[in-house]
């Protein structure tokens, strides 16, 4: 219910939201999922693009903010369609590797893990799926989120 008032609140300002995600990997291949506060289930980290913020720089300052990222190498994936209520909110999304993870548990994200990609733990939210199967190579990249 928070997340769809926040929304509502951002398309009275704006009408389109753009978001960015990021696949962290460690050194072994796995990727870093997060539990938000406000959503269900196992994702990846995201977060939104300030009015005339780079999505590059949008990235590097939320993932900073909710895991303590610093450091790394950040690679655009792709760019994706998405639809939050009858707000056009698309997603930019990047590999990021050779970061340093300094998480403590926030009022966005309570609990971190990193996973394999082929084998993500219960409860993984749909579209991580989807971006991590698109990751492994186990399918193509779909232009939805």
């Amino acid at each position: 219910m928070a997340f769809r008032l926040h929304m509502l609140v951002r398309a009275a300002i704006s009408p389109a939201v753009l978001g960015v995600a990021g696949a962290v990997l460690d050194a072994r291949g796995r990727v870093l999922l997060v539990r938000h506060t406000c959503a269900p289930g196992w994702q990846l980290p995201s977060g939104g693009v300030g009015r005339g913020e780079h999505p590059d720089q949008a990235l590097r300052r939320e993932l900073a903010e909710e895991l303590g990222l610093s450091g790394g190498t950040i690679h655009f994936v792709a760019f994706y369609a998405r639809k939050a209520g009858w707000v056009s909110a698309p997603v930019t999304f990047y590999r990021i590797e050779d970061a340093v993870i300094d998480f403590r548990p926030n009022l966005e994200v309570r609990a971190i893990c990193f996973a394999d990609p082929l084998a993500p733990p219960p409860g993984t939210a749909p579209a991580a799926l989807r971006r991590l199967a698109e990751l492994s190579g186990s399918c193509g990249v779909s232009p939805y989120w």
